[in-house]
């Protein structure tokens, strides 16, 4: 586990409903239970700010950090993916962006890992393809220096999921569904304090299925098999996060009150 991932998981998942803040000595008590050490915390909080992600706050509990708006709108939008919160309905139509990519290649690359964050696949060069039409497209956009035209089709034939990996993704999650009572069974046998127990355990279930905001799309059940196994992984995950987060909270209110 990388010490920068870890650091968006806290400000996501624990901090955002507490001002999105934290002292730097809290966030280090919070990570010592997953594994990432002191130092690595502090260079992971540089590299964020530089980044902006990060800005600096004087807090009570001393020097910390707070999240940027940029992060914060960020933070949402993959809450609002990893708790499922919000599943629309599809209207049958596909969202087709046009975009005239920036020059440099930095700046594409990070465009094109942006779009398939937020839902598109490219059909073929510079033309990206949704089943909806996302809305933080204009701002991804407008952040890349990149410009776009749009269009909506109904008539595909085939149907562009191919535009996915849908396989691997089958795949990914039939894995995951195999070995998440493992992960969970790991952490929890490997403290002793039940609350930091049941943190380190949410933490790294959290943690593996943020991963899948990046492979799946949220396409609409309608384009999926009967028996994806996404359903059931999610069912799952839902059910286990929801039943640690008791402990999970008191702990994070200790690191945070300490």
């Amino acid at each position: 586990m990388h010490a920068r991932s870890a650091l968006f998981d806290v400000y996501g998942d624990h901090l955002r409903a507490r001002g999105s803040q934290a002292p730097v000595a809290a966030l280090v008590r919070l990570l010592d239970p997953v594994g990432i050490a002191a130092p690595a915390v502090r260079t992971a909080i540089s590299r964020m700010v530089m980044q902006g992600w990060l800005e600096p706050a004087q807090l009570a509990g001393g020097r910390g950090y707070r999240a940027t708006e940029r992060a914060g709108q960020r933070l949402d939008q993959a809450a609002d993916r990893i708790y499922r919160r919000a599943e629309p309905e599809w209207d049958g139509t596909w969202h087709l962006a046009f975009v005239d990519a920036p020059a440099a290649r930095s700046a594409r690359s990070r465009l094109r890992a942006d779009l398939a964050f937020v839902g598109y696949a490219e059909l073929v060069d510079n033309v990206w393809v949704s089943p909806f039409e996302r809305a933080e497209l204009p701002s991804l956009l407008e952040r890349a220096g990149a410009t776009v035209r749009t269009a909506r089709a109904q008539d595909f034939d085939p149907v562009p999921t191919g535009a996915w990996d849908l396989e691997a993704l089958h795949t990914a999650y039939s894995r995951w569904l195999a070995t998440a009572d493992d992960l969970i069974a790991a952490q929890l046998d490997a403290h002793d304090d039940e609350d930091e127990a049941a943190f380190a355990a949410r933490f790294h279930l959290v943690h593996e299925w943020r991963k899948f905001l990046f492979a799946d799309p949220g396409l609409p059940a309608a384009l999926l098999p009967d028996d994806w196994p996404g359903r059931a992984a999610a069912e799952l995950f839902a059910s286990e996060a929801t039943r640690l987060k008791p402990g999970t909270d008191r702990f994070v209110a200790r690191c945070l009150d300490a």
